[in-house]
């Protein structure tokens, strides 16, 4: 390990990979950052193991936080009916304590009318520090017959949410869920992105900013269902259920199949089902 005047630092190497990782001692305190190929497995095998969730927990009890950082969610993925929802938030040390008076949680935890209050709340504290991206189905399903997997649509639509709260902001670091290959955000990021430290951990909604990002998303998700149902007058049901199959059949029997690219996923095996 090399001693700098500022930092500490060491070089890393798996075969022809290699890697450094940096320890800084600043105002703020020690801060960390591992430079090299974020595409390579080595890179992701030490990131996880420097910046995982270990890193961050303390007695498996109290979750600490970065001091700044975005967090991103998603709300639709699993439903036939309705739009893909992505949101990021940014957050800071104020913001956090803000969010958590306000009763951020995971937004399964919660309600849809509580969804809907808190996430007015949450704009109302964060104010320009988030960014959504709404992919109606039938702009879905245009997407989907090109991109044809569900984990790299999503990955473009976290990647893309990330480079627009960066495109306003400076921020090092960023949170998601993880979902499919790790790779697949991180090879979606463009130049902004690229320099972000990016954790994605299972169940992430335990972080703030996360939380707040799930309960953004299902907030337009819900939104949708209220808006569609009353052009529609049918009652769309979340999820994709038995019930929901009888609900698509009750729409194609009033609208015709080819109106329902424009309200539900058509690759979901509920089309087939009710073909």
């Amino acid at each position: 390990m090399n001693e700098d005047k500022f930092n500490f630092n060491c070089d890393l190497t798996s075969g022809k990979n290699g890697l450094k990782f940096l320890v800084y001692f600043g105002k703020k305190g020690i801060k960390k950052v591992l430079q090299g190929n974020k595409e390579s497995d080595f890179y992701l095998k030490i990131n996880e193991i420097i910046f995982g969730k270990e890193f961050f927990e303390f007695n498996n009890n109290h979750l600490i936080e970065p001091e700044i950082y975005i967090g991103t969610d998603e709300s639709g993925k699993g439903d036939y009916f309705g739009p893909l929802v992505v949101a990021g938030v940014l957050v800071d040390k104020k913001t956090i304590i803000e969010l958590k008076k306000i009763g951020v949680k995971d937004s399964k935890e919660l309600t849809d009318s509580v969804i809907l209050e808190i996430a007015n709340k949450i704009n109302k504290i964060i104010k320009d520090r988030s960014d959504i991206i709404v992919i109606n189905p039938e702009k879905y399903n245009e997407l989907y017959s090109k991109i044809g997997n569900l984990n790299r649509l999503l990955a473009w639509a976290h990647a893309k949410v990330l480079e627009n709260i960066l495109s306003n902001h400076s921020v090092e670091e960023a949170i998601s869920d993880k979902f499919g290959d790790e790779k697949l955000i991180i090879r979606s990021l463009q130049e902004k992105g690229k320099k972000l430290i990016l954790h994605q951990y299972t169940k992430a909604e335990r972080y703030t900013a996360v939380a707040a990002a799930s309960i953004l998303a299902r907030e337009r998700f819900i939104k949708w269902f209220e808006t569609t149902k009353k052009k529609y007058n049918i009652n769309f049901l979340k999820g994709a259920s038995n019930k929901v199959e009888q609900s698509a059949k009750d729409f194609i029997k009033k609208y015709g199949k080819e109106e329902l690219n424009k309200v539900a996923k058509i690759h979901f095996k509920t089309t087939q089902k009710i073909s």
